[in-house]
Parts: C-alpha cells; sequence; structure tokens
C-alpha cells in the first residue's frame, strides 16, 4: 500500500528533505572554468559549488568529468570542494511589470528600485517558431530615424544588423531608434558592454523618456563569460514571451559580436577545436539559435536589430559574414562620415533591408530609388570632384546631386535628440526629389 503523503504536508516536506542529494566534488580549476567529478546530469544543469557561494553550469560532458563555467567570479574555489545540483533550468521574469527596469544576465534587477512588479517565471530555454507558423512581414516599423525609415525600411518582425567599428555611434543610434519606433516596447540587451558606459547609455542616451518604455538587460565586460551568453538569451526570452501576448516588440543588442566572443571562450575552454579565427563550430550555431528566435510568432512580433563589431573595419571577417547571412538585412555605418560629424553615420548605398519592398507603396519604393540613384551618381564622379575636373551637364543625376548637395546631407543627417515621425520623412524625401527636380 502506498502512502499518500500529500494530505500531510510537513510529512511530505520531511520527507523530500530526508532524500539523498547527489553530490559530486571539484577535480580541477582551470583556465575559465572547473571540473566536477562523481555527477551525472545533462548540459545545461546548474550547480552549486562549496557551499552555496558559486553557481555554475554544465558546459560539457568528458566521461565521468563535467566541465563548468561559472556564473560569478570564480575564487575562493579548491580542488575537493562539493559540488551539487542547484537547478536544472533557469527561470527568467517576464511580463509588463519590468518596464522600466535594468536587469542582470539572471534576470535579477540591479536599478536599486526594489522587486519587480508584476511579473511571472518562464523557462530561459525556448524554441524559435516553426517556419510555416510565423506571420509573413507586410507592416512597416517606424524607427524615427529618416534615413532608415526611408531608404532602408524595416518591416516589423525583421532581424537588421548595424555593422560598425567601434566609436561611431552605433549606442547612440539604438537610443534613438528606442525613442522614436512605434513598437509597443524596447528590450535592449548591453552585451560585454565597459561599466562606465552603461550608466552614460541609461540616464543620456536613452533618458527617463526612453527607459520608460523599455526594459533593459545588462552584462559587463569585466562578467564571466557565461554571464555574458545568458544576457543575451535573457533578453530574448523576454522580448518572446512579449511578443507571444501580440504585442510589438523592438529587440536590441549591443552588441552580437560580443556574443559570440564569449561562446568562444566557453567552448574553447570546454575543449572545442578553434575553427575560423579561432571560433570554435559552437560559436555559429548558438548566433544562429539566438537569432532564430526574433521575428515575428503567430500573433505579435519582436523586431530585432544587432549590432555587429566588425574587427578593424573588416566587413568580412568570419562574425560579421555569419551574421549577414543569418539577417534580413544590414545597416553599415561608415568611420568617415563618424568623424566629420555626420550622424547618423549610416552608409546609405551600402545599406539594405531586404523586406523594404514588402512593406512600402510603390510610390514610396520609387522615392527612395530616386535618391539611392542621385547617392550612386555623385559617388561615381567623386574623384573627377576632388580635383575639378568635373564638367557639368554630362549626367543629369549627378548635376542634380552636386547642387543640391547641401539638402541631400541636410535629409540624411538629424540630431539623437529629434525622433522624425515615419510619415513625415516621406513627405521629406518626396519635398527634397521635387526641389532637385528629378521627382
Amino acid at each position: 500500500m502506498r502512502l499518500d503523503t500529500t494530505s500531510w504536508p510537513e510529512l511530505h516536506n520531511a520527507l523530500r528533505a530526508a532524500r539523498p542529494v547527489p553530490m559530486g566534488e571539484v577535480s580541477a580549476v582551470a583556465g575559465l572554468g572547473l571540473q566536477v567529478s562523481g555527477l551525472q546530469v545533462p548540459v545545461g544543469t546548474v550547480l552549486e559549488i562549496g557551499t552555496g557561494q558559486l553557481r555554475a553550469e554544465v558546459v560539457a560532458a568528458h566521461k565521468d568529468l563535467l566541465h563548468c563555467m561559472p556564473l560569478g567570479e570564480l575564487r575562493d574555489i579548491t580542488v575537493g570542494d562539493f559540488a551539487h545540483i542547484g537547478g536544472r533550468e533557469t527561470m527568467v521574469p517576464v511580463g509588463s511589470g519590468l518596464l522600466g527596469r535594468v536587469l542582470d544576465g539572471l534576470g535579477q534587477p540591479i536599478d536599486g528600485k526594489g522587486p519587480l512588479g508584476t511579473h511571472s517565471l518562464v523557462a530561459l530555454e525556448n524554441q524559435a517558431p516553426a517556419a510555416l507558423e510565423r506571420s509573413r512581414i507586410t507592416e512597416p516599423l517606424q524607427l524615427g530615424v529618416r534615413v532608415m525609415d526611408t531608404l532602408t525600411t524595416v518591416g516589423a518582425g525583421q532581424r537588421l544588423g548595424l555593422f560598425a567599428g567601434s566609436g561611431v555611434g552605433k549606442s547612440s543610434l539604438l537610443s534613438m531608434i528606442a525613442r522614436g519606433t512605434s513598437a509597443e516596447v524596447n528590450v535592449i540587451a548591453l552585451v560585454g558592454e565597459r561599466g562606465r558606459e552603461v550608466r552614460e547609455f541609461l540616464e543620456e542616451d536613452l533618458g527617463a523618456e526612453g527607459l520608460a518604455r523599455s526594459i533593459v538587460v545588462v552584462s559587463t565586460a569585466d562578467e564571466p563569460a557565461r554571464m555574458r551568453l545568458r544576457a543575451a538569451f535573457v533578453a530574448t526570452r523576454i522580448a518572446e514571451e512579449l511578443r507571444d501576448t501580440g504585442s510589438q516588440v523592438l529587440l536590441m543588442m549591443d552588441s552580437l559580436t560580443r556574443v559570440a566572443m564569449a561562446q568562444r571562450e566557453i567552448g574553447l575552454s570546454a575543449g572545442e577545436p578553434p575553427a575560423t579565427r579561432g571560433y570554435p563550430p559552437s560559436t555559429f550555431s548558438v548566433l544562429a539559435k539566438l537569432l532564430e528566435r526574433a521575428g515575428s510568432g503567430a500573433r505579435g512580433a519582436t523586431t530585432g536589430i544587432y549590432t555587429v563589431l566588425v574587427d578593424g573595419d573588416d566587413h568580412n571577417e568570419p562574425i560579421a559574414d555569419a551574421a549577414r547571412s543569418l539577417l534580413d538585412g544590414h545597416i553599415v555605418l561608415d568611420r568617415k562620415l563618424a568623424v566629420s560629424g555626420h550622424f547618423p553615420s549610416i552608409d546609405a548605398l551600402a545599406s539594405v533591408s531586404r523586406v523594404a519592398s514588402r512593406v512600402t507603396n510603390p510610390e514610396q519604393g520609387r522615392s527612395a530609388r530616386l535618391l539611392r540613384q542621385v547617392l550612386a551618381a555623385r559617388r561615381g564622379v567623386q574623384d573627377l570632384l576632388d580635383v575639378g575636373a568635373y564638367q557639368q551637364g554630362s549626367n543629369r543625376l549627378a548635376d542634380a546631386a552636386v547642387a543640391h548637395e547641401a539638402a541631400i546631407n541636410t535629409f540624411l543627417q538629424q540630431r539623437l535628440e529629434e525622433p522624425v515621425a515615419a510619415v513625415d520623412s516621406w513627405n521629406q524625401l518626396n519635398s527634397l526629389l521635387r526641389t532637385m527636380g528629378v521627382a
């Protein structure tokens, strides 16, 4: 006869507490991780080391050894310390009660504003929407940036990359988008950022208005690789849950390159062989898994904007090349424009939105193509202009570009604190084309 303990809560709890707890021990502490022997658990299990002062996640298993990456500072841990299971799944807070809050890579608040508002807990792991369950991208999403809303129009549910070297205004552009977008909620992940810049971004770039409609997840550069990687997935999970309630969500991540670097540290520490430029194969599969979880769902949509740090301004380095193949478009920020004071420093001719033709009407598409043709004509004769050898009348579009250079630059540039509605951007583009006489 089986004893039903559910009717006796105290006895039930006592029996649970009396169950033996599987224990292992630390057999090695080396480099960025540690090894645990004596336990057989799946990859992804979280272990508590010693008296619980450190949690570590199992990232690889080799025969009777588990390779673990710490979720905190790897200090005061010695060979022989006990290790036991601390949890199979990591739970993430989700819901509208997180608006205006700043979280760490474990989903815990770090802004000093007390407990989170109304929220629920969900497992960190989740599946990307099935290919045939995704809704088509048919509606544009306003970003509040004139050049992006017209020349590289973004659709709700699209995934877009901002490709640039360091110091060309990526974070400022993200903050501008956060304040000017028509999306209902912003989820912003700052992965591998310098600690000094986090508060500046929150208080100066994003501001109180932008933060009020945003959820920010932060993992600074000095945190363990596993925390940096988790921050990206925590932000994505929060955005997914909001999307599944029917909301239009804008997920912004700065930067995708640092996510890849964190996975490189984890993979190499776990014994993976280095491949392209030192990145192990798991890096590229993790990027695909992360990016596929954004996009449109059966109800709402998560529009993803990911910054990509190009190594030495080389736009063909491995992470940039992999990201371009996975994303639905790319915006290129140019250092020459940035140093000349041109903001946003977007190279319109090098930037492409793969869904622009599906979310704009024929008249809008024609206007965008006309300005692109004018810009291309100007670039084609730039060498002649530099040496004073260009002859007026040889190219109608180039003539218009040269004669109205100031007006074109005024349209392409925009102040950080001055978001523009998409309808106004289109009206200004049409007015510019008429002024140039090419409409």
